[in-house]
């Protein structure tokens, strides 16, 4: 059953993309709508979480900040993302990793949506990135940040980079910790079929920057790192 419903999700995914796209780049370029553009890909994000059975519980949305923030996620699973989209932030920007920018209209749609990519092996580009972030932040945008740089296989916590750290110091922006569990389940190693389960997503308090310098990002990374796992060992809230 799951394999047809997968069949089904990327078909629905590709067409929606198909019809879509051109007119979400349309309405962000020609008319610099952006809210158009967000619109139409939480439209997108909402259609394909719903095919694929992904289902999601969100604890700690009082700790949800009205004001620019910076939100640090664990990242265990492709579903992460954009169940996140979701339940965070209506016009969250993504700081995100420059391979993806191969993708032509993932490429355009993400500049347009002020999605900030980072190319870790390009140390200039990855400071001016990152300036570019803090510069976002400090104009009232939120961003989402999965610092491991990579999905945690084992579930248990990877280092974290200092990119987007350093990003909301440089913005005095607060950071808030945010656990995700469940999605790992989703596609098996070697499969590309997407399977139905239950996602978690724990918010806890936002952890602030303000009079931080960037002498102060290492204990930072280990305060909101400890926060994340404090998060993480509450654990999933399916029964």
């Amino acid at each position: 059953m799951f394999v047809v419903r997968s069949v089904i999700t990327y078909v629905a995914t590709v067409v929606y993309i198909a019809v879509a796209g051109p007119i979400g780049l349309f309405v962000g370029i020609v008319l610099r709508s952006t809210d158009g553009l967000y619109r139409l890909g939480h439209g997108g994000v909402r259609l394909a979480l719903a095919l694929a059975g992904i289902r999601w519980k969100v604890a700690g949305g009082e700790h949800l900040p009205r004001h620019a923030a910076v939100y640090c996620s664990n990242h265990e699973s492709n579903v992460d993302p954009p169940v996140l989209f979701e339940a965070l932030h209506p016009r969250i920007k993504i700081l995100y990793k420059a391979e993806l920018r191969k993708f032509p209209i993932m490429k355009t749609a993400f500049d347009v949506a002020g999605f900030v990519s980072v190319d870790r092996g390009d140390r200039e580009q990855a400071m001016t990135s990152i300036s570019k972030g803090a510069d976002s932040l400090r104009k009232g945008n939120s961003f989402l940040i999965f610092p491991e740089g990579t999905r945690s296989r084992t579930g248990n916590l990877l280092p974290f980079k200092k990119g987007g750290f350093i990003m909301a110091i440089e913005a005095q922006t607060p950071i808030v910790p945010v656990a995700i569990q469940g999605g790992r389940d989703a596609m098996r190693k070697g499969s590309a079929f997407v399977r139905p389960v239950n996602v978690s997503v724990r918010i806890g308090a936002p952890i602030p920057t303000a009079g931080l310098t960037i002498g102060d990002r290492d204990a930072l990374i280990a305060q909101v790192r400890g926060e994340v796992q404090k998060l993480l060992d509450e654990g999933p809230l399916w029964t």
